[in-house]
């Protein structure tokens, strides 16, 4: 049983190892190692150093938005009752549901010349140009459109630190002659630190991930340099090594990011309940206008003018449509259903064997892997075996791509289930003369339904939001709904992108709404 365990577990982390193998296996015959070194040099002359510029720049300013975002929301929502804040508290999650390319592509059209707002704006001041107006396609578009897509990821965990603070802490920040706002800073603030930096951290992680909105803004990074590697210019190598480079950065986050999941419990506190405080007047109004404003940017807007483009596409449909979601659709159940089916494999695994823990956290470097490194990998694998046919012959190695990319998220759902079942049951079970098997089935499986639908449910929106590796790796003429909204962003068709963005938007709403009756339901 436990080499089984730890075999199926090889195989599916199998796509790490191909990143290393065309330093020992040539494709062409000849050296590895001159081959590797002299790609090495020739990236490291011309474009590695604006691609860590540039991925560097995009990571620092994104911190920044989600960290004024996700923190400022979080603390006006735990700390202080006004007026709409029973609807921001579950709102404000929303943006979650709206993938980054989608919002990218709506925000150059809202804000490019020809879009609604300078057009409004130039009729109104009676300009021909507004030269004072940024670029909406630069860098500062791509930090603007990431920092409101991820920020729930900072506001769900500080926004739990931040109610199980001590009640007493803020009194305490008083009699020390702080004012509210040093009392934050000083006391409160460091208290949720670990919080602060583990939805940082994993919100830094999809930045580095994402392919479809840097390429759309025009930045360069290693997401975009991986991609031109190997599809312009046919460089395994080089490719190879910008994965590599791109895997070093999101090991060391997601290294943060183990550390302050690690340090969670010292932002607990008593158990004594918070009271809110309660505000009128000026702080009234500037709290809902921070959460109003927020909301705006992150959903309202963009499911507006989503909206809008399919208004004005009219009854009309692309008749590739229902071949798209079909594609969608069809390659998201077949990942969910094989997904929980491991998951529940591994996590039962471990509760009979609790030394195979190890296993279960190995896998869970997988959420870590952006989808363009896991391509890389894959193919890689495949070039060396001159099996790469498979890619076109059948949709099995997409399928495959998904399982290691999104099996952590089913897998922790399926344990924490699991954990809620005592060891009591099972001796109970099996004093009546139950085997392992007939304990799992009749036993767990019942008690755990709901767990297991919500680890299918949120691997099956993750894979209709996946765009990266379904480039890479999708069958020819398999076409998916984030793959023909990429490229008709692309082509510049955004009036015919409404309707699959919506799709997939309307796709996220479902696992956010399931989320915030959770979140309301631990209240």
């Amino acid at each position: 049983m436990n080499r089984i365990v730890v075999l199926i577990a090889l195989l599916i982390l199998l796509p790490i190892f191909g990143l290393a193998a065309p330093f020992f296996i040539s494709s062409n015959g000849g050296s590895p190692d001159l081959e590797a070194i002299g790609t090495l040099s020739h990236l490291w002359n011309y474009v590695l150093g604006a691609y860590i510029s540039s991925t560097l720049l995009l990571v620092l300013g994104v911190g920044l938005g989600i960290f004024i975002l996700g923190v400022g929301n979080a603390w006006i929502i735990a700390s202080y009752d006004f007026p709409g804040k029973k609807v921001f508290e579950w709102a404000l999650i929303l943006p979650l549901a709206v993938p980054t390319y989608v919002m990218a592509y709506l925000f150059v059209d809202q804000l490019q010349f020809s879009g609604p707002i300078q057009t409004a704006l130039r009729s109104w001041l009676e300009m021909s140009s507004l030269w004072f107006f940024p670029d909406p396609r630069s860098l500062f578009g791509a930090i603007w459109s990431f920092s409101f897509c991820l920020f729930p990821y900072v506001y769900l965990i500080t926004r739990t630190a931040f109610m199980e603070r001590s009640s007493r802490l803020m009194e305490v920040s008083e009699t020390l002659g702080y004012s509210p706002l040093q009392g934050f800073w000083k006391l409160v603030l460091p208290m949720a630190r670990p919080a602060i930096f583990a939805g940082m951290a994993l919100a830094l992680m999809e930045v580095l991930a994402d392919f479809g909105a840097v390429s759309y803004f025009g930045v360069q990074t290693f997401t975009t340099g991986i991609f031109k590697a190997w599809l312009s210019f046919g460089d395994r190598l080089a490719a190879v090594q910008l994965a590599l480079s791109l895997l070093g950065i999101v090991l060391l986050i997601f290294f943060i990011e183990q550390s302050s999941r690690s340090k969670l419990r010292y932002a607990s506190a008593s158990q004594t309940k918070s009271f809110p405080k309660y505000l009128r007047g000026k702080g009234a109004f500037l709290a809902f206008a921070f959460c109003g404003i927020t909301l705006l940017c992150g959903f309202l807007l963009p499911a507006s003018a989503l909206i809008q483009l399919l208004l004005k596409q009219g009854l009309s449909m692309d008749i590739r449509y229902l071949s798209w979601l079909g594609n969608s659709v069809s390659v998201a159940l077949v990942t969910a259903s094989i997904s929980v089916f491991l998951a529940l494999f591994f996590a039962y695994a471990v509760r009979l064997q609790p030394s195979l823990s190890w296993v279960n956290r190995l896998l869970g470097f997988g959420y870590a892997l952006p989808g363009a490194v896991l391509a890389i990998g894959i193919l890689s694998i495949l070039e060396i075996m001159q099996l790469a046919w498979w890619i076109s012959a059948s949709m099995m190695v997409l399928v495959y791509a998904y399982l290691v990319r999104f099996l952590s998220s089913s897998l922790q759902s399926v344990e924490e289930g699991l954990n809620r079942i005592t060891p009591s049951m099972d001796q109970s079970a099996a004093l009546l003369g139950f085997t392992q098997w007939q304990i799992l089935k009749k036993v767990h499986i019942p008690l755990i339904r709901r767990s297991l639908m919500t680890a299918g449910l949120f691997v099956f929106v993750d894979v209709m939001k996946e765009l990266p590796a379904t480039l890479l790796l999708r069958p020819f003429n398999f076409d998916t709904l984030a793959v023909a909204t990429y490229q008709l962003a692309a082509d510049e068709r955004l009036s015919e992108l409404g309707l699959p963005a919506l799709t997939i938007v309307l796709a996220g709403l479902i696992p956010v709404l399931v989320l915030s009756r959770m979140i309301s339901r631990n209240q």
